[in-house]
């Protein structure tokens, strides 16, 4: 949706493409980033016991150090995984190093919160325990954050978009985890298979080549209103939304709608998804009656 509504009539295939694989690529990167936060969070606390073992006069708690953050099940495996390890050194994600102060922003909102003091304190210790706790950390203190949200703003404004998704399957991830880990279970792939991985460009492909004939059924069920008056945006998404339909056999048509009356919700004007909703119904109804509707197998439902 994004990279068809920023491309110009004349704008090369290749370009499109050639975005369209970079946002998903940066969509991963985010992921290791966010996972990357929590190693260094970590390192944060280790870090700040070894000066507290250095100090010449010491506490009770410098000379026996509350080791619970530090040996966190879900944080150590985080920090110890070979397969992230190597994904966060080929994808180049040194951000926190060389913006370290917004690990030391997020470590004194963790350390002050009573999130943590709970954590700390409670002396049954178990996997259960240890990911509830990382994932109220996640949620509460790391996501939850608006200086941070603003920083990945500023380094790559499709993070904005990314950031929710990313955020719900970190948790998701975190929540499947057991003491017997699966190889490469922290670099898991962004898609299920090859299909999935092609819907996309397939779904950006077939819109621009079916512009013309899809623009010209959108202004035939919307012959009450001003072309101009309807958001460019609403244009791209009934447009994306008819491909489907006549595209992909195995999409049911419910479930396209469903799709884009949502993405409208989120992307478009306060009433764009009861516009596009009452569009697409005629537009279905229309190949129905003219048997035109390419649908079959599960896109029938």
């Amino acid at each position: 949706m994004q990279v068809l509504y920023a491309q110009t009539a004349n704008s090369k295939e290749d370009d499109s493409a050639s975005q369209l694989q970079n946002s998903m690529e940066h969509m991963y990167k985010l992921y290791l980033l966010m996972t990357s936060l929590l190693i260094k969070l970590r390192e944060r606390a280790i870090d700040h016991q070894k000066r507290s073992e250095k100090k010449y006069i010491k506490t009770q708690e410098d000379v026996n150090p509350n080791m619970r953050f530090v040996d966190n099940f879900l944080l150590q495996k985080l920090a110890e995984d070979t397969a992230l390890k190597a994904e966060l050194e080929s994808h180049k994600i040194q951000y926190w190093e060389q913006d370290g102060e917004y690990v030391e922003l997020i470590y004194q909102d963790l350390i002050k919160s009573d999130l943590y003091e709970s954590f700390m304190s409670n002396s049954k210790s178990s996997l259960e325990n240890d990911v509830a706790f990382v994932v109220e950390v996640f949620r509460e203190i790391i996501v939850s954050n608006n200086k941070l949200y603003d920083y990945f703003q500023d380094k790559n404004i499709t993070w904005v978009d990314d950031f929710p998704v990313v955020n719900t399957f970190i948790v998701k991830l975190f929540k499947r985890i057991t003491t017997k880990l699966k190889t490469e279970f922290f670099t898991p792939n962004l898609f299920k298979d090859k299909e999935d991985e092609a819907f996309g460009f397939k779904l950006m492909k077939a819109t621009r080549d079916n512009f013309e004939v899809y623009n010209a059924e959108i202004i035939s069920k919307t012959k009450n209103w001003d072309k101009d008056r309807i958001a460019k945006i609403d244009f791209v998404l009934l447009q994306m939304a008819i491909c489907e339909f006549q595209e992909f056999p195995s999409i049911p048509t419910k479930v396209t709608i469903n799709e884009y009356i949502e993405l409208a919700k989120e992307y478009s004007t306060p009433k764009s998804n009861v516009f596009i909703n009452g569009v697409l119904d005629k537009i279905v109804k229309d190949y129905r009656n003219q048997k035109t509707l390419n649908k079959k197998g599960r896109g029938l439902m």
